[in-house]
């Protein structure tokens, strides 16, 4: 099996323990046992466990990253193509494992500097969605409200049926056009 393959495995593996049973619970021994490898096999790729959680982090940035900037480069808007791509993607094209966003709530909990990548991210986010050729007030809102049900359902607070979302995203997708 491909090295990228058994690391992405093993990030997935960490992260279902993460969302299951809870950070408390993520060891690097418990990571390798749900990942099927040996404990020296995760140490090649994780040698601690912030490590592991660096690596969750990391992985779910690039992937976040990588999405919102194809659909960014496939758009044929002039006006207000950042924070659509950005509410195309969180609304419809998330990471495909919705475990993997548990190593947010790792980073938080092991060591809050891991979570820098993510904030990076934001920060260029943030830039471009300002200069996005609509108003950077409106267009600030509708990325809040849109990581506002993206973290509401994260964090297990409160999930909206599939309808009540579909509706809140085609009406901010609507707002951007207005």
């Amino acid at each position: 099996m491909a090295r990228a393959t058994r690391k992405i495995e093993i990030l997935h593996a960490a992260s279902k323990i993460v969302s299951e049973r809870g950070i408390f619970n993520l060891t690097l021994e418990a990571t390798a046992i749900e990942a099927g490898v040996s404990k020296g096999g995760l140490l090649y790729h994780f040698p601690s466990k912030e490590a592991l959680v660096k690596g969750m982090v990391d992985h779910l940035a690039e992937n976040y990253r990588d999405k919102i900037a194809a659909s960014v480069a496939e758009s044929t808007k002039e006006k207000g193509k950042w924070i659509q791509s950005y509410a195309d993607v969180t609304f419809n094209n998330p990471y495909p494992n919705k475990e993997m966003h548990a190593g947010l709530l790792a980073a938080k909990a092991v060591n809050s500097d891991l979570l820098d990548p993510i904030r990076d991210l934001y920060n260029e986010w943030q830039i471009q969605i300002e200069q996005d050729g609509i108003d950077p007030v409106k267009a600030t809102i509708i990325r809040l409200a849109t990581d506002g049900i993206w973290l509401s359902e994260l964090f297990d607070i409160h999930h909206l049926g599939e309808q009540r979302k579909e509706e809140v995203y085609l009406k901010l997708k609507n707002w951007i056009d207005e």
